[in-house]
């Protein structure tokens, strides 16, 4: 471990956010998204105090080069955005979720596993990424 690494810090507003957030899926490096599309959008579940990704300039810089930003925060234009209504947190670059350099890890800040219980029944949009699908596939 070094200063350098990124991390999970405290969300911008010091308290627990619970939301629904509107994601974007900006790399295909990993297989846990191997059944949707680059640029698909889906409402994921928000339940976190400490949910904002910091990382230094050089890390967020090769984050981004080795398409290693999976998701992202996004309004409802479909851009990556700080405004709170959108990154609950305040994520550097509204990152959602990253990869490992080969893809196969992923590490994400939404609650994908709580789609599926009805938790977004009367929300618009998409709940389904199709996550556990793909890696079962993928790892099987």
């Amino acid at each position: 471990m070094t200063k350098d690494m990124p991390t999970l810090t405290f969300n911008e507003i010091a308290r627990h956010q619970s939301m629904i957030a509107r994601t974007k899926v900006v790399s295909k490096l990993s297989p846990w998204f191997n059944k949707v599309e680059l640029g698909e959008e889906f409402m994921i579940p928000m339940s976190h105090g400490e949910g904002r990704f910091v990382a230094s300039e050089e890390v967020l810089k090769e984050l981004e080069a080795n398409g290693q930003i999976a998701t992202q925060y996004v309004d409802e234009n479909g851009h990556a955005t700080y405004d709170i209504d959108y990154n609950p947190n305040g994520s550097m670059l509204a990152i959602e979720g990253i990869t490992s350099k080969d893809g196969r890890i992923l590490g994400k800040m939404g609650h994908s596993e709580r789609s599926y219980r009805g938790v977004t029944k009367n929300i618009p949009g998409n709940p389904d990424q199709k996550l556990f699908e793909s890696g079962v596939e993928y790892y099987s």
